[in-house]
């Protein structure tokens, strides 16, 4: 890929001429802020299922919550003072990976896997899919380390080496756009787990659970490979883009069959059905994995001719 072309002009040659009012670098820093406030309110109706939410697990709702209001303030702040800006959202992408290993620590704490007897089968799976969810905040981690990737410039393009501060650099192994897929990747595969696991609770008996199961093996095989292959041919994006368009599709349909499944008859709302019932935001993580993965593919370039 030349410095000059995005992957999405292999299948949309028209896409050349494309012009947004924001680079894929600053739409992926938007993802991130966004992603930091869902994760907030996730996690909030999660925790208000048990009726009390204790100290500690306001952390992660408030981060969430402040952390997109900062890296959104953050945003504005570039247009003026990008250093100062870049500076602010890494130190909220920093606390969102602290957030996410501590969050880790605290849910392996309130579970039982670490000493379950061995001798009894089935006792690990039974824990990790009834047990607090150990991928919730990991999310927190995954946010933080696309936020941090997204935040210093490429310079040259597609060369992977990144402008620090005071006008110092350093050499990534990949190239941003290499490196952005594998980010994907993680996020799909994380996105999977996180939807087995749930599914679980069911014994994944409704034969409609298992499309997003294919949906996703497909997104993480494709976004896999578009990291590993140095130069991906033509079919190669095209069946990459065509993974990402299926994980929104099948994103949005979930959150229809998931809305449905907790309604009433006639439709009416019972807010207890939506805390305990089928989680309404879950199905819509797909999308947003399928669109972080559509914004891999436009033109990595900061500054156009």
């Amino acid at each position: 890929m030349t410095a000059s072309q995005s992957h999405l002009t292999k299948i949309v040659p028209a896409a050349e001429k494309l012009r947004l009012p924001l680079t894929r670098d600053q739409l992926m820093l938007l993802m991130a802020a966004i992603n930091q406030f869902f994760l907030g309110v996730d996690i909030y109706l999660a925790h208000s299922i048990s009726g009390d939410i204790k100290s500690n697990e306001w952390i992660p709702i408030i981060f969430g919550i402040s952390a997109a209001i900062i890296l959104l303030l953050a945003g504005l702040l570039a247009f003026r003072n990008r250093p100062l800006a870049t500076i602010l959202a890494n130190l909220v992408f920093l606390g969102s990976i602290i957030v996410g290993v501590v969050g880790i620590i605290f849910h392996l704490s309130r579970t039982s896997l670490l000493s379950a007897p061995v001798s009894e089968p089935g006792t690990a799976v039974y824990v990790l899919t009834w047990a607090p969810p150990l991928l919730g905040p990991a999310f927190f981690i995954l946010v933080g380390v696309l936020g941090i990737s997204a935040a210093w410039i490429e310079e040259p393009v597609n060369s992977g080496r990144l402008r620090l501060l005071g006008n110092r650099h350093v050499q990534m192994p990949y190239s941003k756009t290499r490196a952005y897929y594998f980010i994907v990747g993680v996020f799909i595969l994380g996105t999977l787990i996180s939807s087995v696991l749930d599914h679980a609770r069911i014994e994944l008996e409704n034969p409609y659970v298992w499309i997003p199961i294919g949906a996703g093996l497909f997104g993480v095989i494709a976004a896999f490979m578009m990291g590993i292959i140095e130069e991906p041919s033509t079919e190669d994006v095209a069946a990459y883009a065509a993974a990402m368009v299926l994980l929104i599709l099948v994103g949005l349909i979930g959150f229809v069959l998931h809305l449905n499944t907790n309604l009433v008859p006639r439709g009416t709302i019972v807010v207890e059905r939506f805390l305990r019932g089928s989680p309404l935001l879950a199905p819509l993580l797909f999308a947003n994995v399928g669109l972080l993965g559509l914004l891999v593919l436009l033109d990595p370039r900061e500054k156009f001719d």
